[in-house]
Order: structure tokens, then C-alpha cells, then sequence
């Protein structure tokens, strides 16, 4: 299965709750959509910071997976997010995530999450601990 097809099909539970949709997954980059329901917004009818950093959350450690070693695991140990500009209710964001650090025990991704006109709604560096093999 490829690395796309493998991100959509075996999604987490709570990046599927969110609507979370691959559209590129490559070791270097991933980059995913999201369509920003009323579900997902605080008033006025925006989006929540925390999807926004939950999304970003999802592409960073998604980028973290396709990097591990075989039997390996990935959880987040710190997370920054800068909020620049809003994401109304009906539009699509899309999040690119690329590698910072790139390491044995940790790695480091940061996240672009863009409006649909191109305007850049957060910026998220997160650190990813990569947990041995069982």
C-alpha cells in the first residue's frame, strides 16, 4: 500500500472525527485538508485553535511515521503554535508539514496551515519522541 493510500485508509480515530484528508505523504512533506465545519468552530464561526493544532498535531506525526524504523512508535512531546489569522466556517485549510530534525530518538516538524486564499493561519514546530521497538 502506498504512503498516501496507507495515512487515509488507517486513520486515527480522532483525525477521521475531525475529517482529516492526505493529499500528499512523502518523508520530507505531508500535506492534508480539512474542511472547517460549524462543529469545528468556536464564535464568530471560526476554527477552534484546537483543530488547528490537532491538525497540525496529525501532520507532524504522520510525517514522524513514514520516517520511523520498522515496529517503531511515535508520540508528541512539545508542541508550539502561533495563531495569525482566522479560518471561517464552509472553507478548506490545508496544512504542510516538513521536517526540522530528522533523528534517531526525536524528531521535529513544522506545520503551515494556510486559508483557502493563502493566507497563513498558524505555524506549528512539535516534537515527535521515537519510541523503540517493543
Amino acid at each position: 500500500m502506498d504512503r498516501l493510500a496507507r495515512l487515509n485508509d488507517d486513520m486515527l480515530p480522532f483525525a477521521a472525527h475531525l475529517g482529516i484528508r492526505f493529499v500528499a505523504a512523502e518523508p520530507d512533506r505531508v500535506v492534508a485538508e480539512l474542511t472547517v465545519d460549524d462543529a469545528l468552530c468556536t464564535r464568530p464561526a471560526v476554527a477552534h485553535g484546537g483543530v488547528l493544532m490537532a491538525f497540525a498535531d496529525t501532520l507532524g506525526a504522520a510525517g514522524t511515521i513514514l520516517n520511523l524504523p520498522d515496529g517503531s512508535r511515535t508520540t508528541t512531546i512539545e508542541s508550539k503554535t502561533n495563531f495569525l489569522a482566522a479560518a471561517p466556517v464552509g472553507s478548506v485549510i490545508t496544512g504542510e508539514a516538513t521536517p526540522v530534525h530528522r533523528g534517531r530518538t526525536t524528531m521535529v516538524w513544522q506545520t503551515r496551515v494556510t486559508t483557502e486564499d493563502g493566507r497563513l493561519a498558524a505555524l506549528v514546530t512539535q516534537t515527535q519522541l521515537v519510541l523503540p521497538a517493543p
